[in-house]
């Protein structure tokens, strides 16, 4: 029986270069011999992709609605993908997961406790190994985004939202420092990778090229 994948999820502001580094970390740990699927919320499976263009396209909607649909494709993509392919052996690198909700939908009035009764019923005590949180400030982060097209239902919130977003990801940070390292992503992105990679060998025992 192959012994059981490792989660790593990459979580931050907009801007803050999740993306990029997701697919610069699964590569690393691909070129280690490992099996390695880079994966992405809300998303990761068709039926919550559909809810990601309902979520991101739309809305405003009720903060504890929003919630629901995020995990209700989170829920889909545990059950249908990230199990399966952990418990193969892969490793599981995401851009997001349930930190994001606790952030973001945290910053427009959603209750901890109910996000909490979300995750338990979700996730049933899921976790990831290791969460990458990329920290930028926000203004620095939506200057970024700015330069991307095609800016989205987050991407166009004010400036003090944001603010609250950041403020809700280190104190995740903070309240879970076994889980969670905080990376300063305002370097280069090579100097980003780099961190991640130190963060990644010190904390799960894997040495990255």
């Amino acid at each position: 029986m192959a012994e059981r994948g490792r989660f790593i999820t990459l979580e931050g502001g907009e801007g803050a270069g999740k993306s990029t580094q997701a697919r610069r970390l699964a590569a690393a740990l691909a070129a280690t011999g490992r099996p390695v699927l880079r994966s992405r919320e809300p998303g990761g499976t068709p039926g919550a992709e559909r809810i990601r263009a309902l979520l991101l396209g739309h809305g405003p909607w009720d903060p504890v609605a929003e919630a629901m649909m995020m995990f209700a494709a989170r829920r889909e993509h545990v059950v249908r993908v990230i199990l399966p392919f952990l418990d193969a052996g892969g490793w599981v690198v995401c851009d997001r997961f349930a930190d994001s909700t606790l952030s973001y939908q945290g910053a427009q009035g959603l209750a901890r406790e109910v996000w909490a009764g979300l995750a338990g019923l979700a996730l049933e005590g899921f976790a990831p190994d290791l969460t990458l949180v990329l920290d930028l400030p926000p203004d620095a982060g939506m200057a970024r985004a700015a330069a991307r097209s095609g800016a989205d239902r987050y991407e166009r919130m004010g400036l003090a939202f944001h603010a609250a977003v950041r403020a809700g990801f280190l104190r995740i940070a903070a309240d879970e420092p076994a889980r969670c390292a905080v990376i300063d992503a305002a370097d280069g992105a090579d100097a980003v990778a780099a961190a991640i990679g130190a963060a990644v060998a010190a904390r799960l025992g894997v040495r990255l090229a």
